[in-house]
């Protein structure tokens, strides 16, 4: 994730653990026992006074359009293994 979106690993767990925080992700461990597995709640309101009400739902599917976000009763879209390691 880190090479594809020209940062370093350290700044995308960063990144990850801020978003964690916030109640964006969840995380739990993939099938494997290695790799984490997050879910993100697409439910889930901006931080920003300016965009209250707001759903982080929008900009997400105009960043992953073809997602299904319905399968799921429109809180969350699939899950994704990702290459995130370490915490």
């Amino acid at each position: 994730m880190a090479e594809r979106c020209g940062i370093t690993e350290r700044t995308v767990r960063a990144i990850v653990a801020d978003l964690e925080a916030g109640g964006y992700l969840t995380r739990t461990r993939g099938t494997d026992g290695r790799r984490n597995r997050h879910r993100i709640d697409i439910s889930s309101p901006f931080r920003h006074p300016a965009d209250a009400g707001h759903e982080i739902a929008g900009p997400l599917a105009l960043l992953a359009p073809g997602a299904d976000t319905a399968s799921s009763g429109g809180t969350e879209p699939p899950a994704a293994d990702g290459p995130v390691r370490g915490r």
